[in-house]
């Protein structure tokens, strides 16, 4: 089961997170996803939510992170999700944009 919302901001975000706990979801099965790294470090520690790491991508997906561009790393880790390479391709426009998405994957 998985649940995806794009939000504006950090406040938005918080209120996503919170319906997706109260909907059975633990903390370790949300994540944040900001296009610039800083901001989604920062909401990730903000809000407590989980990093898309080697558990969820695999050791070579989280390797190969190092040398991709910003936006193939995000689609990569939106893919580990199982979110799928088109719908990774439309929510990576949406953070171009400014924009949070918030996955909530079990």
């Amino acid at each position: 089961m998985r649940q995806i919302k794009v939000v504006e901001n950090g406040l938005q975000a918080k209120r996503e997170m919170e319906q997706l706990l109260n909907q059975g979801f633990t903390k370790d099965e949300v994540f944040l996803l900001a296009h610039n790294k800083d901001r989604s470090e920062d909401l990730t520690d903000a809000l407590d939510t989980n990093e898309i790491g080697i558990n969820e991508q695999g050791v070579l997906d989280s390797i190969a992170n190092v040398f991709r561009t910003r936006g193939d790393e995000l689609r990569s880790k939106m893919e580990s999700l199982g979110i799928t390479e088109s719908e990774a391709e439309q929510f990576e426009q949406e953070l171009d944009l400014g924009k949070v998405v918030v996955v909530a994957a079990k």
